[in-house]
């Protein structure tokens, strides 16, 4: 049986908005876990020839691997106040740490002694393929695999850089509250926001993933991955 949780409110304070705490909709994990594993296994064999396809032309039109990786924060399963914080570790990342997976989208280095810089309006270190991807939203489908791995769900909160994220939930009221569901592919804030190009930009897609929290559901999911396919197709709020 799923129990309702309230949607998070904010309230005024000297130095900002302050986020009351907020836990996850209650709902079966086990049947969770078996929709995105089956949605995301059959997605990869349908999708196939179009990720060969993609592959080929990142091969021939630019130096460098065909597949990305970057560490990410993943699920915080402690769920202990704004899960931030624990004695026995000697760093806290916020959330476990897993390998994503995704189509290269920019040149080789594009990032100067690998420090974390977010993309911007026609970046020139994106690729005319990579140009492409990113607006179709077609470099996130490796994440499939990370589906299939247990690391992430198909709707969630976009999962971020461990360095940016620090960042973040110093800077952003209820950021690391986002981890305590797995990381998505796509989320409701996805479909309601553009990509990031300022703080407020991340704080309004945190109201929008901790709405998700207090309403997440399998038909929820449903909904929002049918949601999706108009922002891929149209080419909405991505550059």
């Amino acid at each position: 049986m799923e129990r309702a949780v309230a949607i998070p409110t904010f309230r005024t304070a000297d130095s900002g908005a302050a986020l009351i705490d907020v836990m996850p909709r209650e709902r079966s994990e086990v049947v969770a876990r078996i929709a995105n594993t089956v949605i995301a296994a059959i997605s990869l064999v349908l999708l196939a020839p179009l990720m060969v396809l993609i592959a080929l032309a990142i091969r021939l039109t630019s130096r460098g691997p065909v597949i990305y990786t970057q560490t990410r924060v993943g699920l915080d399963r402690r769920h202990n106040g704004l899960g931030i914080g624990h004695p026995s570790r000697q760093h806290d990342f916020g959330g476990k740490l897993f390998t994503m997976y995704k189509f290269r989208t920019m040149c080789v280095d594009a990032e100067v002694d690998g420090r974390s810089v977010w993309a911007s309006v026609c970046d020139p270190r994106v690729t005319r393929v990579g140009q492409v991807l990113r607006k179709t939203r077609l470099d996130e489908l490796p994440q499939l695999w990370n589906v299939l791995l247990g690391e992430m769900n198909i709707v969630g909160p976009r999962p971020e850089r461990p360095d940016i994220f620090e960042r973040l939930r110093e800077e952003v009221p209820g950021y690391a509250l986002r981890q305590r569901v797995k990381p998505g592919i796509t989320g409701w804030a996805q479909v309601n926001q553009s990509y990031d190009t300022c703080l407020d930009d991340v704080r309004r897609k945190v109201e929008l993933d901790l709405e998700y929290l207090g309403r997440q559901s399998v038909m929820e999911d449903l909904l929002i991955m049918t949601r999706t396919l108009p922002v891929m197709v149209l080419r909405r709020g991505a550059w």
